[in-house]
């Protein structure tokens, strides 16, 4: 059994290759982009992707916590993929924190207009807002959150390698789920309280600082939730393809596929109900945000995104076979990671640089992300063996049948 992976020399020149395109055209967007408007980009951009990056890998801490703490088994033969994946989580949360800083103490009003105190003065609703769109709220919010998630991701990956150096017995079963359950509920609620509450609003929706959305966070979390889903996905199917995971099998995989079907159509109804409570009451504080998108010149983009996240993944996963098939379920997986890719496009760009262009920029660094991706989730795959032999529900996972 291939139980220690190898990271391949092609995998490894794969994520330079991507890597390096991605600090090209940062370098190029770096010195393309001229005045207020190039410069506005040039943030936007790198707000876009590093959150989204950062999110969906953090995905996968979350898909950890949940199915613990759901006592499920059937994932423990492959958990050792969505440990490594969320292993990214503290490089690409200090990305992103760094990021976020520039962008508040550079005062880049453009991409956050709440920075500018003399705006802020005399705009009533920013100033009503102003008790936590401030600098030193935004900034300890930020490092609190990364920082948690952070060392939670790190805990728990550290409890599962540590657990493969103890023995079978009862009691020490009994040990691994107890701890496993408090660290992961503990991380839960973490992550209730930021994804699926505040961090949206900060980071995403202060964009657009006069409108708002109470269904904005759940919004952000299923679209990057059914984005992690698949990357896992993919990480799954690749090991497989090398001979690794001899213990996961089609029924895996098919239960992966549900869950991707299950949150787009969860995503979708999100979409939705945000966007029709808005239309019916007609509000002008709250359509403002959609004039651009669903009447403006981004209404095209506003409608490919329901048709790429909503329609293709339903109509292609609604069948039993397609979800058991692993060319089937790449493929999937690569569009609806693509389709929420520009999902987050649409929510940044229409509230910053306004006009709509072609995204080479944008997805030259999003290219430079799936590099990095790559190679963090490579190397950490190495630090242990692929399947928690200690796990007291390894054998639920190895007799799983849907």
């Amino acid at each position: 059994m291939k139980d220690q992976f190898v990271v391949p020399a092609r995998l490894k020149r794969t994520s330079f290759v991507l890597m390096g395109i991605g600090l090209l055209t940062l370098l190029i967007g770096l010195f393309a982009f001229h005045g207020e408007h190039g410069s506005t980009r040039f943030w936007a951009g790198l707000l876009q992707n590093s959150t989204f990056f950062l999110l969906i890998v953090l995905a996968s801490t979350f898909f950890i916590g949940a199915t613990t703490l759901a006592h499920g088994g059937w994932q423990i033969g492959f958990r050792r993929v969505p440990e490594a994946i969320s292993m990214a989580v503290p490089y690409l949360g200090a990305v992103l924190f760094v990021i976020l800083m520039l962008i508040v103490f550079l005062e880049k009003e453009h991409i956050y207009h709440w920075i500018n105190a003399h705006h802020v003065a005399e705009d009533p609703i920013l100033s009503w807002k102003s008790a936590f769109l401030n600098k030193g709220m935004f900034t300890g919010f930020a490092a609190v959150t990364i920082g948690a998630w952070i060392l939670f991701t790190i805990k728990l990956r550290r409890m599962s390698i540590e657990e493969d150096g103890w023995d079978l017995s009862p009691a020490t079963g009994r040990r691994i789920i107890w701890r496993n359950t408090v660290m992961c509920g503990g991380f839960i609620v973490i992550y209730a309280l930021s994804v699926g509450s505040t961090t949206p609003w900060l980071w995403l929706m202060s964009i657009d600082a006069h409108w708002y959305s109470t269904m904005y966070s759940w919004y952000t979390f299923a679209s990057t939730w059914v984005s992690g889903l698949a990357l896992i996905t993919l990480f799954v199917v690749y090991l497989k393809r090398n001979g690794y995971l001899p213990m996961v099998n089609e029924e895996h995989l098919h239960d992966l596929g549900k869950f991707c079907f299950a949150f787009s159509i969860f995503w979708t109804y999100l979409w939705f109900s945000q966007y029709m409570l808005i239309w019916y009451a007609n509000m002008p504080e709250e359509i403002v945000y959609f004039k651009p998108r669903v009447w403006g010149e981004w209404r095209p983009i506003f409608f490919l995104n329901l048709l790429i996240n909503f329609i293709t993944p339903l109509l292609y996963l609604m069948k039993r076979d397609t979800k058991r098939n692993y060319s089937s379920m790449v493929f999937i997986s690569i569009v609806i990671i693509a389709g929420h890719w520009m999902d987050f496009w649409q929510m940044v760009g229409p509230g910053t640089y306004k006009e709509l262009v072609f995204p080479w920029y944008e997805l030259g660094l999003g290219v430079g992300f799936v590099g990095l991706i790559i190679l963090l989730v490579a190397n950490q795959l190495t630090k242990a063996a692929l399947v928690p032999k200690n796990h007291p529900y390894l054998k639920e996972s190895i007799v799983h049948h849907t």
